[in-house]
């Protein structure tokens, strides 16, 4: 018997250009999980009724298992460069390394991009500033920890967390 192989599907905000677009489906290749449909949402809808600017909705608990594999390393690489860039495709601002904190024009407000467990709907927020060790722990995750989501990376703890997991705990 085969595994199924991966596949994600995209909903970008309107703000994502092309270019972005482009290599937002080129990281999810090189990741091995091709996006099967890439969609932009709806023209009536502002950047307050949506928090994200990109959603992409994947085979979650396979897809972080393989992102730990050396094989894919440069593509994990390029994965977090794009997600920084996404997050913030108004800016101008050159992105900042690893680790450093990302400046922001006045006035900009980052948004996520939010991967989605296909099968569950749970949520994994990446904020584009998140410090390396975040991506790291989240290729170790083990999502049938956390039942409802969303997943964001605390900081303080060095761990990811969902406060109405917490809550309803």
């Amino acid at each position: 018997m085969t595994d199924a192989p991966l596949r994600a599907e995209l909903l970008l905000d309107r703000e994502v250009p092309e270019e972005l677009r482009r290599e937002l489906v080129a990281a999810f290749e090189g990741l091995g999980a091709p996006p099967v449909r890439v969609r932009h949402t709806v023209d009536h809808r502002g950047a307050a009724d949506i928090p994200w600017i990109v959603l992409a909705s994947l085979p979650l608990q396979a897809f972080l298992t393989g992102l730990g594999a050396e094989a894919v390393k440069d593509a994990y690489d390029a994965f977090k460069g794009v997600v920084r860039r996404t997050a913030r495709p108004e800016s101008r601002t050159p992105v900042a390394p690893p680790g450093a904190q990302q400046a922001r024009p006045e006035g900009a407000v980052a948004r996520p991009i939010v991967l989605q467990d296909a099968s569950t709907g749970l949520d994994i927020v990446l904020e584009p500033d998140l410090p390396a060790e975040a991506y790291e722990r989240l290729t170790a995750l083990d999502l049938t920890e956390f039942a409802v989501g969303p997943l964001h990376y605390d900081r303080d703890r060095g761990s990811w967390r969902s406060l109405l997991d917490e809550a309803t705990n």
